[in-house]
């Protein structure tokens, strides 16, 4: 299975079913956090975990995108992923999360530049979009700092929690990709 190694004590792993209830239990305990950015997140249960693990598994294998556990000190505290792979136009777009008491600590950032690395580079696609919600300054602060270049807002994006949220665009295109 995929895995990547970013450095000691800290790599991305294809997500697998042995992982449900090790998700499920950080998404449970992360609940009010996420659950500001993310609709799926209230109700959530184990069934969900691994149903939602069952198709990124399915996902992987159609060749159409990647969901990884963020494995830190061997244990998952968040996920990435790239949410389709589009071939036709070589591009793709990354989402993620994070245990809350982790972030601040630079985890995201090395994983989605990991991430980018190995579409760039072993994909060999062309274009990463990232969208987060204009008020999730942590989310946004990633693509940010990576390099990826606002392109716009999208209103009304997406329905979280009895509510629209609009959505800022960042783009990067391999060329930019210094590494």
């Amino acid at each position: 299975m995929f895995k990547h190694i970013i450095e000691e004590n800290l790599d991305i792993r294809l997500l697998e079913l042995r992982h449900a209830e090790q998700l499920y239990d950080l998404v449970s305990r992360n609940e009010e956090h996420l659950a500001e950015w993310l609709p799926w997140v209230k109700g959530n249960k184990i069934e969900n975990t691994k149903g939602f693990i069952e198709a990124a598994l399915q996902k992987f294998v159609n060749n159409d995108g990647i969901d990884c556990g963020i494995f830190y000190h061997d244990r998952i505290v968040g996920v990435i992923a790239l949410h389709r792979l589009d071939w036709l136009n070589k591009k793709t777009s990354v989402g993620y999360w994070l245990d809350g008491s982790l972030q601040g600590k630079g985890i995201m950032t090395k994983a989605c530049e990991a991430m980018i690395n190995y579409s760039f580079h072993d994909l060999q696609l062309n274009r990463i979009e990232i969208r987060a919600g204009v008020n999730n300054l942590k989310s946004r602060a990633i693509p940010e700092r990576l390099g990826f270049e606002k392109e716009g807002i999208v209103r009304q994006a997406e329905w979280v929690n009895d509510r629209y949220i609009h959505h800022v665009v960042y783009g990067l295109l391999k060329e930019d990709w210094g590494q």
